[in-house]
């Protein structure tokens, strides 16, 4: 038990400024259900405003970009955090949440 206590301490020690937030985060990204609306988003392509229709190979390109920006930005996030960074860290988790599409 005294360990337990002990291990749960040197965790709260390292935290950095915006580890909770990070976990809040990832639990979101997990939570989310699978679909079409799920994962993180990119920008409108011209394509698409031209009324052109995607073949599965570009939806699956989107979806490899889309997921490489998310994942980059959560990494960032990390790594500020890890740094004690805290703007960085906020504006990193910032990003993420834009291309999650979670709220802010």
């Amino acid at each position: 038990m005294a360990c337990a206590v002990f291990a749960g301490s040197i965790d709260t020690a390292h935290a950095g400024p915006c580890t909770a937030q990070i976990a809040a985060v990832e639990e979101q990204v997990q939570r989310s259900p699978p679909g079409p609306s799920a994962g993180p988003t990119g920008p409108q392509t011209l394509g698409a405003q031209l009324y052109y229709q995607p073949t599965p190979r570009d939806v699956a390109h989107a979806e490899h970009v889309a997921n490489k920006e998310a994942d980059a930005a959560l990494d960032h996030a990390r790594t500020a955090d890890a740094a004690g960074d805290a703007a960085g860290c906020s504006a990193a988790l910032d990003e993420a949440k834009r291309l999650y599409g979670i709220d802010q």
